[in-house]
């Protein structure tokens, strides 16, 4: 099993390519292999609770970790409280933690 951590830093209101990463973690979780799927900077748009927001949901029941940029969701005035399901706030630090590892393969979108 290996560890994947899959930075998304756009807004997928915006960008219709942000599902691919999605589906990536879905598929990667469902082999087995332990997701992280941190959420910066127009990324953590869909964080709030909305039709988007659906999709961070069943990839969280699904198994993938979904984390929100604690300092981008302040920028973007979204309280830490107010997330969707399944999806958490967590510091850059943590992305940072993963990498130092060693065996993380990590990806940003």
């Amino acid at each position: 099993m290996s560890q994947y951590l899959l930075i998304e830093s756009r807004d997928s209101f915006e960008f219709g390519d942000v599902a691919y990463l999605h589906d990536l973690a879905r598929g990667l979780a469902k082999e087995g292999h332990a997701v992280t799927l941190f959420l910066v900077q127009n990324g953590v748009l869909p964080a709030r609770p909305s039709a988007q927001s659906e999709r961070l949901t069943r990839l969280a029941r699904g198994g993938v970790e979904v984390l929100a940029d604690d300092f981008s969701l302040k920028e973007r005035g979204i309280s830490a409280g107010s997330l969707a399901d399944g999806v958490r706030a967590a510091p850059i630090e943590r992305v940072v933690d993963l990498l130092a590892e060693g065996s993380t393969r990590a990806i940003w979108h």
